[in-house]
């Protein structure tokens, strides 16, 4: 075998053999690292904006994220068989014990059938539960996918890999990959905004930042109350010379500091966050100023309400943002969880499905009315679904445990058609049985829809070309076609 290898690479000696060997495994090692320079140096600012890969159906997203876990069997999945086999485990034919261990132990449990009334709605005929009697309004603008997967059984996971494409933190979200491969549309707004209410979101910050992409695709964190952006206005009496003087002395510390550290992602986003600042304070406060907007158009998102307030306002900010050229905003309903419903269901979900339903119809309705709806992508659904077995007693406390295995999402605008529904759940609603359609096919389509094919969305990290779906991602092509 050595002789063969000696001729073939013109060697004599073994020590020759090792050495040749070595300097073609330096050469792949430099050409990997050289590749890794010409694709981070391709463009002078990160934020130019980028060519789509394919013409885009949409310019932005609203994700409307009901963090907890909305129940599917009783928003948009009707399983009629639950009442047939109601208090009973579930059926040896359904093979329970293929899932693992649920969350909290409940697949034992008997089946507990949904206590809400199921109609159908608009044209489509879409079936849709009276809990969410304003989004049935808009049943024809909505393509809802009944067979969405996920591989988390508990919320922190679940949350991150439905903004990430992982359970465990880390990965780039959403919003970060697009401002990756799109670049930004407006240099004095973010282009990743986030907006909790009036908890955290759970995970944190691994749910926005741009993970091993440079710091500065990450997102901006608006906070709920009238001060959305903290540090954002000058103090009293500072002039905008003032501030520009002191922006520039500051850069000029920054390029020196950084002078041998040009490899610093931290830093360079450190200082870009300084000059968008500087930007927003002229921009950021008209975007987000609500006074100018109609008493009609506050009352459609539910402003005039209690209940409704807090996410109205949300809403209609995010209409504001993207109506300003912000690719991806993110607005959670029910941060830190609120969703989720191990026991009274039925409270649970009525004030949270009350909070909801009337702020994000009135954002279909006031995008649909200005013309935006046709590309803007809206989103709707939470981490996973819940169970069709009880969890606690088998009442009306009754709850539901996490449902990874099959739940229900929603999309609308931005190139889908609406009317129609995307694979389905088992007779009882448990797990994806046609077109089972993961979370990174989810999120290849969001980005398709955007312009941007997810397999050549890459990004080179240790010589390896790592992309938004990591090794899986399919195109859910019914969503447009």
């Amino acid at each position: 075998m050595l002789n063969k290898l000696r001729h073939h690479w013109n060697v004599s000696t073994r020590r020759e053999f090792f050495e040749q060997a070595g300097t073609g495994l330096a050469s792949i090692a430099l050409a990997s690292l050289i590749a890794e320079d010409a694709f981070a140096g391709a463009a002078t600012d990160p934020l130019d904006p980028k060519p789509p890969h394919v013409i885009p159906r949409a310019k932005s997203v609203i994700w409307c994220f009901m963090e907890g876990g909305p129940s599917h069997v009783d928003l948009f999945d009707p399983k009629p068989d639950l009442f047939k086999y109601a208090g009973q485990p579930i059926p040896p034919s359904f093979h329970p014990e293929t899932l693992g261990v649920t969350g909290f132990g409940t697949n034992k449990n008997g089946l507990l059938p949904s206590r809400r009334t199921f109609k159908q709605y608009g044209q489509s005929g879409l079936w849709i539960s009276d809990w969410l009697p304003c989004i049935a309004e808009h049943a024809d603008e909505l393509a809802v996918i009944r067979s969405c997967q996920s591989d988390a059984v508990n919320h922190v996971g679940g949350v991150c890999e439905m903004n990430t494409g992982d359970i465990l933190s880390g990965r780039p979200s959403m919003g970060a990959w697009v401002t990756y491969g799109l670049g930004s549309a407006r240099r004095n707004l973010p282009t990743f905004i986030v907006m909790q209410d009036d908890k955290e979101i759970l995970g944190g910050v691994q749910n926005y930042s741009s993970g091993f992409l440079p710091a500065t695709y990450s997102g901006t964190l608006f906070r709920g109350g009238d001060t959305p952006i903290l540090n954002l206005k000058p103090p009293s009496g500072t002039t905008d010379e003032q501030e520009r003087s002191k922006l520039e002395y500051l850069q000029t510390l920054n390029e020196r500091y950084g002078r041998n550290k040009q490899d610093d992602s931290e830093l360079d986003a450190r200082a870009r966050s300084y000059e968008l600042a500087y930007q927003m304070q002229s921009a950021a406060p008209e975007a987000i100023d609500l006074s100018n907007e109609s008493e009609a158009t506050k009352k459609l998102y539910g402003m005039d309400e209690k209940e409704t307030r807090a996410y109205g306002t949300n809403c209609l900010m995010a209409r504001r943002l993207v109506e300003r050229g912000v690719r991806f905003v993110e607005v959670y309903s029910g941060s830190g969880s609120r969703w989720d419903a191990h026991s009274d269901l039925a409270s649970n979900h009525t004030q949270n499905c009350k909070s909801a339903d009337k702020p994000v119809a009135g954002l279909l309705a006031d995008l649909k009315a200005r013309g935006m709806l046709k590309d803007t992508l809206v989103v709707w659904g939470g981490e996973f679904g819940r169970t069709p077995f009880f969890q606690g007693t088998n009442d009306e406390k009754a709850g539901r445990d996490h449902n990874p295995w099959g739940f229900s999402m929603f999309m609308a605008g931005g190139g889908v058609q609406g009317g129609q529904t995307i694979g389905t759940t088992d007779e009882l609603g448990l797990r994806a049985v046609e077109e089972p359609h993961h979370i990174h096919d989810i999120h290849a389509s969001i980005l398709y829809l955007l312009g941007l094919d997810h397999l050549k969305t890459t990004y080179m990290r240790n010589g390896r070309a790592e992309r938004p779906t990591v090794t899986g991602g399919k195109l859910i092509t019914k969503l447009w076609a």
